[in-house]
């Protein structure tokens, strides 16, 4: 049910805590990922430890912590997951969620993420019943944020009434259907491309650039994440096809061109070329290795154009209704990539400057996306991060188009 999902689990003082042990381990058995953020509060019930060994993951405990800070760390955890819940969810957090107040790594993780968020309250029944926490949560509703009501029965403390935290099976059954839900591209179809193309020169050498693929991938994990039913056509990469997603391994560019228009026959919705397809092939393949010769200091190998899958989709018959093509330039980045977007034919473009080994390879870009209206630049992140943000953009565009 889960499998593949990123959860970020912020687990805060209460007596509940010990029962953030079994949602990790139910989440854990749907496959799910979960990294965990434990606070102050939180470790006077459990430890690190124990967390650490059933995430099997770094536990996060600090805001100050020179080694998770270098890179932002409360930043990253606050964009890198699909989901933020919390459980349990003290008073005191809450009331620091509801005032915007950042005085630790949890509170300041929640003030900067974007992602939804879901609390599962525990508290003595008077605190939960104080005019202060019901007017609280009805802020934090407000805001989209999810709670998990709490249950009536006996307390820690030897009260009884309404504050015993949700009990972990409802609470993995809420996640469940929280993910059920939100699926706003479902029924769509996607073709996404991705990675280098290889053209051959003989058995043993090829003309291909230096493309990993984690762009395109992610973005077709997110787009599968929204719903959508997603091929990805990738060229050779290093990495993992992405799960619910029908992967077709291709090599040259024609094979890649070849596998987009057959899947344009099912009536695709969007394209995402994400491919860092060679523009160049050698007019002739040879049949042999070639060998370099005693007397030989150069080598002319004569070239042919590959097609252009971005344009030959963007004036497609079977067009889909949004195409999206990447530009990866050194220098003159916007300039080159506007005309690019009018000289295809397609609805947007990602723009990337690749020079430096900045983006090949790495696990962050920084990326303008270029449409008709007009041209946003997107803060530097995680490949990911603009995967989910792309796939926010095409949602809004579908929204937009049924209106």
């Amino acid at each position: 049910m889960l499998t593949g999902k990123k959860i970020l689990l912020i687990i805060s003082g209460g007596i509940a805590a010990y029962k953030s042990l079994e949602l990790i381990r139910a989440l854990k058995k749907e496959n799910a990922h979960v990294k965990c953020i434990l606070t102050h509060g939180g470790s006077q019930f459990i430890t690190p430890l124990s967390v650490a060994a059933l995430t099997q993951e770094q536990v996060y405990t600090d805001l100050w912590s020179l080694k998770d800070e270098t890179d932002m760390g409360h930043i990253r955890l606050s964009r890198e997951a699909d989901l933020i819940v919390i459980a349990p969810a003290s008073a005191n957090l809450m009331a620091q969620m509801a005032h915007g107040l950042a005085e630790d790594l949890a509170s300041t993780t929640l003030l900067a993420s974007n992602r939804p968020i879901m609390a599962c309250p525990a508290m003595n029944p008077m605190m939960w019943a104080h005019q202060a926490t019901q007017d609280n949560i009805e802020t934090l509703k407000s805001r989209d944020l999810q709670i998990i009501m709490p249950d009536d029965g006996d307390m820690a403390c030897g009260e009884t009434g309404t504050g015993r935290m949700s009990e972990p099976e409802n609470i993995l059954k809420s996640i469940i259907e929280h993910f059920k839900e939100n699926k706003p591209l479902a029924g769509q179809k996607a073709i996404v491309t991705s990675g280098p193309t290889y053209e051959a020169i003989d058995p043993v050498r090829f003309i291909g650039n230096r493309s990993s693929g984690k762009q395109g991938h992610a973005i077709a994990d997110a787009l599968a994440q929204a719903g959508a039913s997603v091929t990805l056509i990738t060229g050779p990469v290093a990495i993992a096809d992405p799960e619910g997603v029908e992967t077709i391994h291709v090599e040259s560019a024609q094979e890649m061109l070849e596998a987009c228009e057959n899947k344009l026959k099912q009536n695709i919705d969007m394209a995402i070329c994400a491919a860092a397809v060679a523009d160049w092939r050698p007019k002739a393949l040879k049949e042999h290795k070639l060998k370099k010769q005693d007397n030989q200091d150069t080598l002319t190998i004569s070239f042919t154009k590959t097609p252009d899958i971005l344009q030959t989709i963007s004036n497609h018959g079977e067009r889909p209704t949004l195409v999206v093509g990447f530009a990866a330039e050194t220098q003159d980045l916007l300039a080159h990539a506007k005309a690019k977007r009018e000289k295809k034919g397609c609805d947007w473009i990602v723009a990337n400057n690749v020079g430096d080994k900045a983006v090949f390879g790495q696990n962050e870009n920084h990326v303008h996306l270029i449409t008709a209206e007009n041209t946003q630049e997107w803060a530097q992140t995680t490949k990911r991060e603009i995967a989910r943000d792309l796939v926010g953009r095409i949602v809004e565009y579908f929204e937009t188009i049924k209106k």
